[in-house]
C-alpha cells in the first residue's frame, strides 16, 4: 500500500470538514484506485521472519493481524480522527463496544464514575450493573445542574462520561463547564457524540478527553452496518484503549468500516439537510402535542446552551403525549410514511416508543429516573421531502384524537 500524495497528516489536518469526510485518511495501492480498496483479510503474510518479529516488536511499521490492523480500518479511523480534531481513533464493532471499550480501559477495581442519569438504555445499563460487577461505583446526576457534577466527585472518581444531546431526553450538557471541572480533577470526560457527530459539534473543542460514537448512525445514515469509534489522544488511545482492545477483540469488520468510509462523504451534506427538515417538523408538532424536545427549538430548556455548541440541532427530536402508552402505540400504528424502528440517524424518517424499546432493559424505576416515560416517542427525521413528513404525522395525529 502507498498513501497518495498529499496525504501527510500536517497537511490534511488543515482540510475543511467536507474535505477530509471525502479525502482524508485515504490510502491507495499500487492499482491507483479511486475510492478506497476493501481489504477482506485476516492475515499478512511476510518476505521474511525478521521482518515478522520486527512489526510485532513495534520496531517496523506494517500489518500483523486484522484484529490489530487492516488497511481498510485504517482509513476509517484516520478520516473520523481528522474529522474530530483528534490525535488518533480506534474503531470499533458497534456503538456499545465503542462505549465499553472507552470505558474499561481506563477503569479498574475501586474507581467510581460520575454520569449522566439521562442515556442510552445500553449506556446506563453499562453504568448501573456491568460496572458494579468488576467493583466500579457510579453516581447518576442530572447533568444539566452543574452544581451536581463537583458535588458527586470523590476522592476516586476517574471518569465523567454522558451525552449531548441526550438519548432521547435532547438534554444538553454544559460541555465547556464540565470537562473544565474535570481537568481541574484529574478526571477523564468521555463524551457520547453520537447525535451531533463531529459535523455539529466538537467536544475536544471544549476540552473533553475522548470522544465516542455509535458510526451505525449518522456515520453511516442509512441503516447499513454496525460501527463503532472512539477519538482521543495519542497516548490515550495508543497506551491505555490499544492493549484492552488489541487482547478483547471488539473490531470492526473491514467491510463494515468501507461503508461508513463511503457514509461520511455525504455527512456534512445529510446531517445538515436532517437538522433543517427536523427543525420544521419539531415546530409543527410544538403546535399539535403537550410537549417537544428539540435543542434548536427556543422552547428546548438548554436552548441558548446548545446554539452556543451545535452548529444545527441534528436529526432526532423527541414528543410527550398525555395518553400513555396507549397514546403513543396508537400513534406509532397510524404512521403511512415514518416507520417504526429504534434505528437513528437513517435518511428515512424513524420513530419508536423509547420505553417499551430502546429503554425497556433498564426498568420502569430507572426509566423515570432518567426521564423517559409511558407518554414519550422518540422521532429520527430523514431526507424525505419534510412536508411529507409533517403530513404523515398531522393524519396519525388526527387519527388518534389530537
Amino acid at each position: 500500500m502507498k498513501r497518495t500524495t498529499g496525504q501527510d497528516r500536517s497537511i490534511t489536518r488543515h482540510w475543511r470538514p467536507a474535505t477530509q469526510a471525502v479525502r482524508g485518511g485515504t490510502w491507495r495501492s499500487e492499482m491507483g484506485e479511486t475510492s478506497e480498496a476493501l481489504f477482506l483479510t485476516s492475515g499478512y503474510t511476510y518476505d521474511n521472519a525478521a521482518t515478522v518479529a520486527a512489526r510485532f516488536a513495534g520496531e517496523e511499521d506494517g500489518m500483523t493481524y486484522s484484529r490489530l490492523q487492516n488497511p481498510t480500518v485504517q482509513m476509517l479511523e484516520e478520516r473520523i480522527a481528522l474529522l474530530e480534531g483528534a490525535e488518533a481513533c480506534r474503531a470499533q464493532a458497534s456503538g456499545m463496544a465503542a462505549m465499553t471499550t472507552a470505558l474499561l480501559c481506563q477503569l479498574s477495581a475501586g474507581d467510581h464514575v460520575v454520569a449522566a442519569k439521562a442515556a442510552f438504555g445500553s449506556c446506563r445499563w453499562l453504568v448501573d450493573h456491568l460496572l458494579p460487577r468488576f467493583g466500579i461505583t457510579g453516581t447518576t446526576i442530572d447533568a444539566n445542574d452543574n452544581a451536581a457534577w463537583e458535588a458527586a466527585i470523590r476522592p476516586n472518581t476517574k471518569v465523567f462520561f454522558f451525552e449531548s444531546p441526550a438519548n432521547p431526553t435532547m438534554d444538553v450538557v454544559d460541555l465547556e463547564f464540565i470537562c473544565s471541572l474535570a481537568r481541574q480533577h484529574g478526571i477523564v470526560t468521555v463524551v457520547d457524540n453520537a447525535f451531533a457527530t463531529s459535523a455539529l459539534q466538537k467536544p475536544m473543542a471544549f476540552g473533553a478527553d475522548v470522544v465516542a460514537y455509535s458510526a451505525t448512525k449518522m456515520m453511516d445514515g442509512q441503516g447499513r452496518v454496525l460501527a463503532g469509534a472512539v477519538c482521543g489522544s495519542d497516548d490515550f488511545i495508543n497506551n491505555t484503549l490499544l492493549p484492552f482492545q488489541r487482547n478483547t477483540g471488539p473490531n470492526i469488520a473491514p467491510f463494515n468500516a468501507w461503508v461508513v468510509l463511503k457514509g461520511l462523504e455525504t455527512l456534512d451534506l445529510r446531517i445538515f439537510r436532517q437538522s433543517e427538515n427536523a427543525l420544521q417538523v419539531a415546530t409543527f408538532l410544538e403546535g399539535r402535542v403537550p410537549r417537544v424536545r428539540y435543542p434548536f427549538l427556543a422552547s428546548h430548556p438548554q436552548h441558548a446552551l446548545a446554539i452556543k455548541q451545535m452548529k444545527a440541532g441534528g436529526s432526532i427530536l423527541s414528543l410527550e403525549l398525555d395518553g400513555g402508552r396507549a397514546e403513543a402505540h396508537g400513534l406509532l400504528d397510524a404512521l403511512q410514511l415514518i416507520d417504526i424502528s429504534n434505528n437513528i440517524g437513517d435518511s428515512r424518517s424513524l420513530m419508536c416508543h423509547p420505553a417499551s424499546s430502546t429503554h425497556h432493559g433498564v426498568g420502569p424505576e430507572t426509566r423515570a429516573d432518567m426521564g423517559v416515560g409511558e407518554n414519550m416517542l422518540r422521532l429520527n427525521v430523514g431526507l424525505e421531502d419534510p412536508q411529507d413528513v409533517i403530513d404523515d404525522l398531522d393524519q396519525a395525529l388526527c387519527a388518534i384524537g389530537l
